[in-house]
């Protein structure tokens, strides 16, 4: 019989054939390698367990109650998980540096004749690669920045030249937010910074370098998540094409957009309470009369003509961004979110 095979790695991201990342729940919920698969040989409460046993009782009874854990673990992932898996099965598999657990799970694959890979360091060699990465990267970004006021419908452009073929960063995709105040996705948590940065590297490892990248104008904070320095700096250099929208479209698309404040209007009336300061009692009571009568409409002009205008013609000017072109955009619909792709697409691509 063949002696079982386990080759331990570098990271590279490719010629697997699944990737498992035997860390907890937790750990694997604060960050992972795009496409892991989660196979915990210890649960969360199971390692608290383990822990204390090593620190008030011994490290033998630990390590003991440990491997019988980790051994019904790995069963119960072989049964069920792994069960279809054909006999050409080729996983990498890690856990937080290349340690115990990894490589039990590994040495148990191999000797089912599975060819298993060890990740060398694990998840911290990982995230080393992925921050190296990001820095590295960030020179070799042909971006062309998508800009245009609140309510220009940047995404929804940014999804039809996704659509088109065209490289995308989604940038409020990743972060899973808005971008703005009140930009919280309805039933949606945000990422771990880890985590964003690790789907951010992802995506920008699998994109053509000769060919442009486009990418919505923001601020370096997204939410929580803070966009890494090394690609900001580029964000804030590139080229620039300007939407223009008038600002009652603009009104129009952002109710479509933000239902559930008008359903519940508690944040909205929080944000403009804290405002009052910055405008005056006057105006925000205003805005407050215009929501206890659902005029909705005219809400959304004056916050966009007296805060959101002002504070993004703002943070454009800080930039050094050359204007490579300015489209108008008379309305927010999808046939004009397609109109002004095609016009990016015929303006900066070289190749039809």
């Amino acid at each position: 019989m063949s002696a079982p095979i386990v080759e331990t790695v570098e990271w590279r991201s490719s010629n697997y054939d699944m990737i498992i990342d035997v860390r907890s729940p937790s750990e694997f919920l604060d960050d992972h390698i795009p496409g892991a698969v989660n196979m915990p040989v210890l649960s969360d409460s199971e390692r608290d367990t383990v822990g204390t046993m090593y620190k008030k009782k011994s490290s033998y009874d630990a390590r003991k109650y440990g491997a019988v854990l980790v051994a019904r673990n790995i069963a119960n992932h072989l049964e069920k998980k792994l069960q279809i898996m054909t006999s050409g099965f080729t996983p990498l598999i890690h856990c937080w540096r290349g340690g115990q657990r990894s490589k039990a799970f590994a040495q148990i694959c191999s000797e089912i004749g599975w060819r298993s890979y060890l990740l060398k360091g694990g998840y911290k060699a990982y995230r080393r690669a992925v921050l190296q990465g990001l820095e590295k990267i960030s020179g070799d970004l042909k971006l062309i920045v998508i800009a245009g006021r609140t309510g220009s419908g940047k995404t929804d452009i940014l999804r039809e030249l996704m659509l088109e073929g065209a490289q995308v960063v989604d940038l409020e995709g990743l972060a899973v937010h808005r971008g703005s105040l009140l930009g919280a996705m309805v039933n949606s948590a945000q990422p771990n910074q880890r985590l964003f940065e690790s789907n951010l590297y992802a995506t920008l490892m699998g994109f053509n370098k000769n060919k442009p990248i486009y990418i919505e104008s923001e601020s370096s904070r997204i939410g929580n998540i803070q966009i890494p320095s090394a690609i900001w700096r580029q964000v804030t250099s590139a080229q620039m094409i300007s939407i223009n929208t008038p600002s009652h479209a603009r009104a129009v698309y952002l109710l479509s957009e933000y239902k559930h404040l008008m359903a519940d209007s508690s944040a909205l009336e929080n944000l403009i309470a804290g405002m009052s300061q910055r405008y005056g009692y006057a105006r925000t009571d205003e805005w407050r009369s215009l929501i206890k009568s659902g005029d909705w409409q005219e809400l959304a002009e004056q916050l966009l003509k007296t805060h959101y205008d002002p504070a993004y013609d703002k943070s454009l000017r800080r930039h050094d961004r050359r204007l490579l072109m300015e489209i108008n955009q008379y309305n927010c619909g999808t046939k004009n979110f397609k109109k002004t792709a095609t016009s990016i697409l015929g303006a900066t691509c070289s190749e039809p």
